[in-house]
């Protein structure tokens, strides 16, 4: 069993501001803001919401099979994917366009301002589900990419009857309440974070109750309050682990994501799923970038067992 991913691929570029952006915003010239902000360091990373899940994913053993487009500079990238296990070959590689790339700042409490290029994302939308080497267990992860792609993969995914994991995240605004209800009534499940969850609401017209009642289990991340599981079962708890060296934020929904399918996959329960979810994001928070983290399975076994108590269930998966 697998996980086609289809969000974006993408070169971060991270820089960290050592002061608050609020102490420079003035609220009643909002409409006139222009700010610039001396940064002492830049870091160029690996990055994108689908090639930061699978990172995760296949470091744990799991098969992540990346589906997007890429420009002329990933072929070393793409190198880097997989000496962890990510599939890379359906990646589409556009010769005239560089890797979309994202460019982040983020001050002492973790707020974050940043700006996307697109560049070869943009072509996703050109790729079909139809070519995608998917099986009958497979799954498809919707997560933010080209708009465009999104909307069609929301579609083929229903016309070719696929097992959809729906992960809007900051494309949500980007999408049509009708496009948006239909990904949700095919999904599987449901990876939002908890001001996504509330925007949701609010484009859907959807209640709280009548959106969780839609995918088989919902996923809401509440940052450094943890996470909650919706599912018929009920709903349940996971809190963040404390006590970390946070360095940088970005990619955390990412790894927790990867971590999660890693278990989900695995036949684990979804609590043992999301605390596996919780560790993956701790190990990212604490380095300055979304792919620097490195565990194998051991380490990762020993490293959950520190905060969760699995019961066994870990030594029913073990690394593939």
């Amino acid at each position: 069993m697998k996980v086609i991913l289809t969000g974006s691929i993408a070169i971060d570029y991270l820089m960290r501001f050592p002061g608050l952006f609020s102490d420079h915003l003035l609220p009643e010239h909002l409409d006139k803001v222009s700010l610039s902000f001396l940064v002492p360091d830049l870091s160029k990373r690996d990055g994108g919401v689908g090639a930061n899940i699978a990172y995760n994913l296949a470091m744990l053993g799991g098969k992540a099979c990346l589906f997007s487009t890429a420009g002329q500079d990933f072929p070393d990238y793409a190198k880097r994917l997989e000496a962890v296990g990510v599939d890379t070959s359906s990646v589409k590689i556009i010769p005239d366009k560089f890797t979309a790339s994202f460019f982040a700042t983020t001050d002492m409490n973790n707020a974050q301002i940043a700006s996307f290029y697109t560049g070869a994302m943009a072509e996703s939308a050109n790729l079909s589900l139809k070519e995608a080497p998917y099986g009958c267990d497979d799954f498809v992860m919707i997560s933010p990419t080209d708009p465009a792609a999104m909307a069609r993969y929301i579609e083929e995914s229903i016309e070719l009857c696929l097992k959809t994991l729906f992960d809007p995240g900051q494309q949500v605004v980007s999408l049509d309440a009708d496009l948006l209800r239909r990904g949700l009534e095919n999904a599987h499940g449901l990876f939002v974070n908890e001001y996504e969850f509330e925007l949701v609401q609010k484009h859907t017209g959807y209640s709280e109750e009548e959106l969780l009642s839609k995918p088989v289990f919902s996923v809401i991340t509440l940052g450094e309050k943890g996470c909650r599981i919706h599912s018929s079962e009920g709903e349940v708890y996971v809190p963040a682990l404390t006590g970390l060296n946070i360095v940088d934020p970005t990619g955390v929904g990412d790894a927790f994501r990867g971590g999660f399918l890693r278990g989900y996959l695995g036949g684990l329960s979804l609590k043992t799923s999301a605390e596996m979810g919780t560790v993956c994001a701790a190990a990212c928070i604490q380095q300055n970038g979304t792919q620097v983290h490195r565990f194998n399975w051991n380490e990762f076994v020993k490293d959950y067992r520190k905060h969760f108590d699995d019961q066994g269930e870990l030594d029913t998966i073990g690394q593939e």
